[in-house]
């Protein structure tokens, strides 16, 4: 399968780089230092027990231009989606009669940006579950044991594409699933996410500073429970204790929570703002939701929805 990786950030490098690894025929776009360091020293990837390096050659390539690349089988989009505007066309060189676009990005609507502009029979929503990180040019870390892709036909049907992905990434040692209710699987890890960046981007603090304080859990299960009601309200059939296993799991492992967004704004970077408790505000006016909790935090951080 030849296999095109559109955002070689940590996400993108790390599924990339797997790929490549299985025999899957990969190209990189990247650009400036990042595909500089990528071509002279291939891609490293540092996991919690070994550095793994994946030479340019067979299996990997690197590009900054998707036309060099060509047409390919399957493309992953893993750029921050406030990027979708500049990136989403410039996959265009890369989509065939067959193409697929897996779009592993934050939200529940995020993949929407790419149907808009590739054609909606094109792309299928997914989501990825891991701990990583961008070190430096052509080098990412992936820490801990959870490292997994679920995605799905956006109608919940079963399909010879969805099973010819699942395979790749499955023998390419990935933990993969092909959903049959996508809707879900997008809406349960959004009701952890969106939660969690929203708070502490707010606070400017991290889920251990704010879990602890009673006033500040008042406010982060209430935030799930808004998420919750616009799901429901929505026809998503999200698991009866939703809540209660968010909290549990979060409260289970503090510590290692952290948002990318609270990274972003204590940075001033852009945020993915919209994604994220924006979906939740545009949700909830579309079910007719109340989403109070949500709105405060849209207001207060779109300011600094473009960085600072």
């Amino acid at each position: 399968m030849r296999i095109a990786v559109m955002g070689t950030g940590s996400i993108g490098s790390y599924f990339g780089g797997m790929l490549a690894l299985s025999g899957q025929q990969v190209s990189l776009i990247a650009r400036g230092e990042n595909l500089e360091t990528i071509r002279s020293k291939g891609l490293r990837i540092q996991t919690d027990d070994e550095l793994i390096t994946i030479p340019c050659g067979d299996c990997l390539s690197a590009s900054d231009d998707p036309a060099e690349v060509g047409p390919v089988d399957l493309t992953l989009l893993t750029v921050k989606t406030y990027q979708n505007a500049v990136a989403v066309p410039a996959i265009r060189p890369l989509v065939g009669q067959d193409t697929i676009v897996l779009c592993l990005q934050n939200g529940i609507d995020s993949y929407q940006a790419a149907a808009e502009v590739l054609g909606a029979e094109k792309v299928l929503p997914g989501a990825a579950y891991i701990e990583a990180a961008r070190l430096g040019p052509g080098m990412v870390k992936q820490s801990g044991s959870v490292v997994r892709i679920a995605f799905g036909e956006p109608d919940g049907s079963d399909s010879q594409r969805g099973r010819i992905i699942l395979r790749a990434l499955s023998d390419a040692g990935i933990n993969a699933q092909f959903s049959q209710d996508i809707r879900q699987v997008l809406w349960t890890k959004f009701l952890f996410i969106a939660t969690m960046a929203g708070v502490t981007s707010l606070s400017r603090e991290t889920m251990a500073e704010i879990m602890p304080r009673p006033e500040w859990r008042q406010v982060i299960v209430n935030c799930m429970r808004e998420i919750e009601a616009v799901a429901r309200a929505s026809q998503v059939a999200l698991a009866p204790d939703i809540v209660e296993t968010t909290v549990a799991y979060i409260e289970g492992d503090l510590h290692d929570m952290h948002a990318s967004m609270h990274a972003d704004v204590m940075a001033g970077r852009p945020l993915e703002l919209e994604a994220l408790t924006g979906a939740v505000v545009r949700a909830g006016r579309s079910a007719g939701v109340p989403t109070p909790i949500n709105d405060v935090i849209y207001a207060a951080l779109k300011p600094f929805g473009a960085g600072s």
